[in-house]
C-alpha cells in the first residue's frame, strides 16, 4: 500500500525539488497534496513535467503501484499517454509485472476509495508573501468551500461529498453501530455479543492519553523524540472534534487498511473541522515505526489503561479467538482478502485479539456522537456514515454559532 510520506510520494523525481514550496505553501500532507487543482499548480509555477509527474504519482497512489513511480516519470510522458501503451510495453519499458499491469490500466480499480469525484477546491489567490502560515490560509479555504451557503464558485458540502451520502435503501444504524452478526462454522459458533447503547462519556472522559506521534508534516521527525506527558483524553477533542480510530493491532493487515482508507480522506475531515487520532492499546515502538506515517499520517496515541477499548465492549474488552473468530468467520475472511487486495504489509507483532472500533466525539464535554464496533475482525466503520456524522457536527456548530450572533452581525 502507498505510504503517506511525502517523501515516499516525490520519490526521486522532479517533485524533489519542490519540497521546501509546498511545505512553504501549506501542501504538507499527502492526501491534501493529490487534490492540488490545476490553478493551485500555476500558483506555485509548476513546469508541465511537475503537473505530469503529481497526476501520474497521484493515479498510482491510489492503486499501490507507487514501485513504478520514478521511472514512468522520466519517461516524461503523460498519464493518458501511459494509460495508451500496451501491455508489452509497459512491462518490457518499465519492468512492470503483468498483475499491476492489469491494476495500472483498469482505471475504475482503486485500491482505497478515493475521494468525491466531485471534490474540488478553488484556486488559492495569494494576498501574503507565500511562508509556514499559508497552511492556515489554505486550511480557511477549504473550509469556506464547504461551506453551507455557497457562491456558484464553491461546491457546497452536500455537492462535494456527494459520492458519501447513504444510498437510498442503506439502513443506518444510529450511532451505535457494528458489523453484521454471522453464524460461524455452520452455526456450531456465534459471534460474541456487542452493546446496543453508545458509551456514556463519562467513560472515554478521563481516559489517560500519551501522544506517540505528532500529525505528519514535510521533513518532520519520525518519531517524538522526546515522550509526552500523560493527559486526559478529553484535551484530545477540547476545542474541535475528533475521529478516534481505535487500532487492535497496528501491524493487522487489516487494521493498516482500515487506517490508510480513512485517512486517505483527510482533506475531507480537515474542511469540516475534525480532527484525527489513531489510538493504540499497545506501545511497541518498532510497530509504531513501520505504522507512522506510511499507514496513517495523523496524531497516534496510546491508551494506557484500554479505557477506549473497554468503553467499546461496554465496561469490558471486547475479545476473540483466532480459530473462532477468524478461520471459521467468513465475514472475517472476506475482510482479510479485502486488505490483501490493497497491497498492504503485515506482521504478527503484539497483542491481536482484542477488538477495536471508532468513536466520533463533539468538542468540548458534548459527548459522543458515533461509536462502531469492531464485532468480526476487519470490520470497516461505513465512511459514509462517519462523513455524514462528522457533516452534522459541523452543521450544529455552524447553527449553533449563527444563534449566538446578534441581529447586526447577521446583517
Amino acid at each position: 500500500m502507498a505510504s503517506f510520506s511525502i517523501e515516499d510520494f516525490v520519490g526521486d523525481g522532479v517533485l524533489k525539488e519542490l519540497i521546501p514550496k509546498l511545505l512553504e505553501e501549506g501542501w504538507d500532507d499527502v492526501p491534501t497534496l493529490k487534490i492540488m487543482n490545476p490553478e493551485d499548480m500555476d500558483a506555485i509555477n509548476m513546469t508541465q513535467h511537475q503537473k505530469d509527474a503529481l497526476e501520474i504519482r497521484t493515479y498510482l497512489h491510489d492503486r499501490a503501484l507507487m514501485q513504478y513511480g520514478d521511472k514512468l516519470e522520466a519517461s516524461r510522458k503523460s498519464l493518458p499517454e501511459l494509460l495508451n501503451l500496451s501491455t508489452a510495453d509497459l512491462s518490457s519499458q518499465f519492468g512492470m509485472r503483468r498483475g499491476h499491469i492489469a491494476r495500472f490500466t483498469d482505471r475504475n480499480n482503486k485500491c482505497a476509495d478515493p475521494l468525491p469525484r466531485s471534490y474540488g477546491l478553488p484556486a488559492r489567490k495569494l494576498t501574503v508573501t507565500p511562508s509556514r502560515s499559508n497552511t492556515i490560509y489554505k486550511m480557511q479555504t477549504i473550509r469556506k468551500s464547504f461551506c453551507r451557503s455557497s457562491t456558484n464558485n464553491d461546491r457546497s458540502l452536500e455537492e462535494s461529498l456527494a459520492d458519501f451520502k447513504i444510498k437510498d435503501g442503506y439502513i443506518f444504524k444510529g450511532i451505535v453501530a457494528a458489523g453484521p452478526a454471522e453464524p460461524r462454522a455452520c452455526g456450531c459458533i456465534q459471534p460474541p455479543p456487542v452493546v446496543d447503547n453508545v458509551a456514556p462519556y463519562s467513560a472515554i472522559e478521563n481516559i489517560s492519553v500519551q501522544r506517540l506521534t505528532p500529525e505528519y508534516k514535510i521533513g518532520m521527525e519520525r518519531l517524538v523524540k522526546t515522550k509526552t506527558p500523560p493527559m486526559k483524553a478529553s484535551e484530545l477533542w477540547r476545542d474541535k472534534p475528533a475521529v478516534l480510530l481505535c487500532i487492535r493491532r497496528p501491524g493487522c493487515i487489516m487494521c493498516r487498511a482500515e487506517a490508510h482508507q480513512l485517512y486517505a480522506k483527510k482533506p475531507i475531515f480537515d474542511a469540516l473541522g475534525i480532527q484525527m487520532f489513531a489510538v493504540l492499546h499497545e506501545h511497541i515502538e518498532s510497530e509504531i515505526k513501520d505504522f507512522w506515517p506510511r499507514y496513517w499520517g495523523g496524531v497516534v496515541v496510546f491508551d494506557r489503561t484500554m479505557g477506549f477499548f473497554k468503553a467499546l465492549g461496554g465496561g469490558k474488552l471486547l475479545k476473540d479467538k483466532f480459530l473462532s473468530g477468524f478461520v471459521f468467520n467468513p465475514r472475517a475472511i472476506a475482510n482479510y482478502k479485502r486488505a490483501k487486495s490493497m497491497g498492504i504489509e503485515q506482521n504478527f507483532k503484539g497483542e491481536g485479539e482484542i477488538k477495536g472500533g471508532l468513536f466520533i466525539v463533539g468538542p468540548g464535554g458534548t459527548g459522543i456522537a458515533y461509536q462502531f464496533i469492531e464485532r468480526n475482525f476487519g470490520d470497516w466503520a461505513p465512511v459514509a456514515e462517519v462523513v455524514e456524522i462528522c457533516a452534522r457536527l459541523k452543521n450544529q456548530q455552524q447553527d449553533e454559532g449563527d444563534s449566538s450572533r446578534s441581529p447586526q452581525e447577521h446583517k
